[in-house]
């Protein structure tokens, strides 16, 4: 099959509505059929891939993420957040940003932030004045932070397709995800300076600020913990997990007593359907991604090296543009699986940073969760508020132009993605 047939068919998959893993393993396994390769190596990739002690981290960081969901913790930190930015015009939408910052540390994937942030603020904020539109739109926009705080889900997919360290990619993504906030910032900023926004807070949970302060300063330290842990060489990004799982049980179980059994029965039961869902994923795309490579129809991307050789730069745009393209049909994960494998060479051999080059394609990748036909978060956001998806998007609209050009800011100053992972050795 030619390059064109193998992803025509994929596609063609896709938009039939079969699961993306289905999708990838089958389109690989159709590929190697008729490449004439031994059918036997088509199980062997599949498992082989998932051979990976970096995705070993995953589904500790998913399962503690829905253990803090679980447990009260989502409506302190959101009343928090409402104080801290009452005093603002828009406070609303200033505490949904900040929010999704604390929250960010917690979930390490947008559709979580989505969806537990949206069903307190897309429904609250509208009853202080604001559109539904507009308030569904901030929070798809400021959920985008979740993937590249960390921890990160995401993160550990990348780490494990680009052979890169795991702690490393975390540190990098502070900066870049405080600048999504503050992209969201100076766009309701500039709607309230033009058209006038609201004061006021939301009050998701009735309690003192004193105690609200220390739950928030207490969900905090869990990815202030993880990073300071593994920096100090007192465990693994993995082994990180694995402890934050511990301390979200024990937080909300034994301290806040906001936990209780089912609730960790039935965050144990999700986390087993995310992972589950998320490796065979990974296995499909390794399928696919290795009957690409072995056939050659990766070379010829690959020879777009010489084009940008006094220019790694432009590159660094040209990565954005594809990769905005492709998130109206790929969700993150799958352009992680399919095209960081072709476009790390390149830019490997530009001699662009690896941290920053993971966060460009990162960031670039994620607004795709926010874009139609796939956007997932888009969807989401939708179902809560009962908003049609093309006012939806055109809501969305300012925060992604936002967004995209806090990307051409990291890639014009890399040294805002670099500075803090070449600290850590």
């Amino acid at each position: 099959m030619s390059p064109v047939a193998i992803f025509a068919m994929f596609f063609g998959l896709v938009l039939a509505s079969a699961p993306i893993a289905v999708s990838l393993g089958l389109t690989g396994a159709t590929a190697a059929w008729f490449a004439n390769f031994p059918m036997v190596l088509i199980p062997t990739r599949f498992f082989s891939s998932l051979d990976n002690f970096s995705l070993l981290a995953a589904p500790f960081y998913i399962f503690a993420g829905e253990l803090m969901n679980r447990g009260g913790i989502t409506e302190a930190l959101i009343t928090f957040a409402a104080k801290a930015t009452r005093w603002l015009r828009g406070g609303a939408a200033y505490a949904n940003i900040l929010a999704s910052v604390f929250f960010a540390g917690i979930s390490g994937t947008a559709i979580a932030d989505t969806a537990a942030l949206g069903k307190i603020f897309i429904n609250g904020m509208p009853k202080q004045g604001y559109s539904r539109e507009f308030s569904a739109a901030v929070t798809v926009a400021s959920s985008m932070i979740g993937p590249i705080i960390p921890p990160s889900v995401i993160m550990i997919v990348y780490a494990s397709v680009a052979q890169v360290s795991i702690i490393k990619l975390f540190v990098a993504g502070i900066v870049p995800g405080l600048l999504l906030g503050l992209a969201c910032a100076a766009v309701v900023f500039i709607v309230g300076a033009t058209k006038g926004l609201p004061k006021g807070e939301i009050e998701a949970v009735k309690k003192p600020v004193g105690a609200l302060a220390i739950e928030s300063l207490l969900v905090f330290s869990i990815p202030v913990f993880i990073v300071v842990g593994t920096l100090s060489g007192a465990f693994t990004a993995t082994e990180a997990g694995g402890i934050a799982c511990v301390y979200a049980l024990v937080l909300g179980r034994f301290i806040l007593r906001s936990l209780s059994g089912t609730d960790v029965f039935s965050a144990l039961k999700t986390s087993i359907r995310t992972t589950s869902s998320l490796y065979l994923v990974v296995a499909g795309a390794a399928v696919l991604s290795y009957v690409l490579t072995v056939t050659g129809a990766t070379s010829s991307v690959r020879e777009l090296t010489g084009l940008f050789a006094d220019d790694p730069m432009v590159f660094l745009f040209f990565v954005m543009a594809v990769l905005t393209i492709a998130g109206f049909f790929l969700e993150p994960g799958v352009q992680v699986l399919l095209l960081a494998p072709i476009f790390l060479p390149i830019a490997r051999a530009l001699g662009i940073d690896e941290m920053h080059f993971a966060i460009v394609f990162l960031l670039s990748g994620t607004l795709s969760l926010m874009t139609p036909p796939v956007g997932v978060c888009l969807f989401v956001a939708a179902q809560i508020g009962n908003i049609k998806i093309n006012r939806m998007f055109i809501a969305i609209l300012p925060f992604l132009i936002a967004q995209f050009i806090a990307i051409a800011l990291l890639i014009i100053w890399p040294d805002l993605v670099t500075f803090l992972p070449n600290l850590v050795e």
